[in-house]
């Protein structure tokens, strides 16, 4: 009975131990392999296609942050060089039809308590330059009121007339040259050269908002530093500038009107443009043919015919070119007009 159990336990422990596969059938041993196999293969397929996964991850992460890259490089600000019409490389996109494009940051649409001020302040004051000149003159003319009035109508019509060519030198001035980071002129620069990526947003503004920005070139301390300097004995120099400043801060709501149908313009807008004393739609829309070179003046146009005709333009910017080298922005755009300002061919073709 004790060897009979002996040799049971034995055979027990022999069949339990590592050495019992000698006696699995063959059948069941290779599909045990097979199965280990499988296991490694798909493990390993597994562990190559994460790493294919991660490596594509990797390579799409990388793309995008070059993409990502590039474009933060290649984009343009209000303040950067090349900031040209909202063209192509100027970082600016044309809006079609006629809809707003805000280009200057901070700026916006909305009128300000502040703008209001501003613009109030400036042409109260301008106009009591003009009020105090005005007395002096008759002061000057020994009372006499039709001399003072005769003298004081020619003083604001030759205003006017300058008023026009001064806006058409500013106008070229910011259309061609500087930036947002331009001292004191920068937001003004922006805006013109903006501008032409959407015509229509200035449409979209309101008085103060649309002329405030000129307050700062044309307010009460130039007006007073040229009274100041002119004295009381020359009347008709103070008189003559605050007529002209307030001609310049208006320019930009005449250039509004010339933006504008008939019909969403007062009548007395269109009797002024119809009898040419403020810019006219079609005159304005010339300048807003590339690359942007002649018709810059504003207030009334009249000046436009004889400085594009003359080359006026073409020649302040040939003579820039010789002393700094900086291209107008119209240069840049047209190369063939570059090469006959260059050549000393400055009159403008239409």
């Amino acid at each position: 009975m004790k060897i009979t159990t002996a040799i049971t336990l034995s055979a027990a422990t022999i069949l339990s131990s590592h050495e019992s596969t000698a006696f699995t059938a063959p059948r069941a041993h290779q599909l045990i392999a097979s199965s280990k196999g499988f296991s490694t293969l798909r493990s390993t397929l597994v562990d190559e296609t994460d790493t294919i996964n991660k490596q594509q991850l990797t390579e799409e992460q990388t793309q995008e942050n070059y993409i990502t890259e590039t474009v933060a490089n290649t984009q343009k600000s209000f303040q950067d060089d090349g900031f040209v019409f909202g063209l192509e490389g100027s970082g600016l996109e044309r809006v079609k039809g006629r809809g707003a494009n805000v280009v200057v940051e901070g700026d916006s649409l909305e009128t300000t308590p502040q703008q209001v001020a501003m613009v109030s302040g400036t042409f109260a004051g301008q106009a009591f330059f003009a009020a105090n000149a005005i007395h002096e003159l008759y002061t000057h003319t020994n009372g006499n009121a039709p001399v003072t009035a005769l003298i004081s109508l020619a003083t604001i019509v030759s205003s006017w007339v300058a008023a026009d060519l001064g806006s058409g030198i500013l106008h070229w001035s910011v259309d061609n040259y500087g930036n947002g980071r331009t001292p004191v002129m920068g937001n003004i620069i922006a805006a013109f050269q903006g501008h032409h990526s959407a015509p229509w947003t200035i449409t979209y503004r309101g008085f103060c908002n649309n002329v405030w920005k000129l307050c700062i070139p044309f307010g009460l301390p130039t007006v007073a530093a040229i009274s100041f300097v002119a004295g009381p004995e020359n009347p008709m120099v103070s008189l003559f500038f605050s007529f002209f400043c307030f001609s310049e801060i208006m320019s930009q709501e005449l250039h509004k009107w010339s933006h504008m149908t008939k019909k969403e313009t007062p009548a007395i807008v269109n009797t002024l443009q119809g009898l040419g004393i403020t810019i006219g739609r079609v005159p304005h829309a010339q300048h807003h043919m590339a690359p942007y070179d002649g018709n810059y003046c504003i207030v009334s146009g009249v000046c436009n015919e004889a400085l594009d005709n003359s080359g006026f333009f073409r020649w302040m910017e040939h003579r820039i070119y010789e002393i700094n080298g900086v291209e107008s922005n119209s240069m840049k755009l047209d190369p063939e007009l570059k090469a006959k300002t260059l050549r000393g061919e400055y009159r403008l073709t239409q």
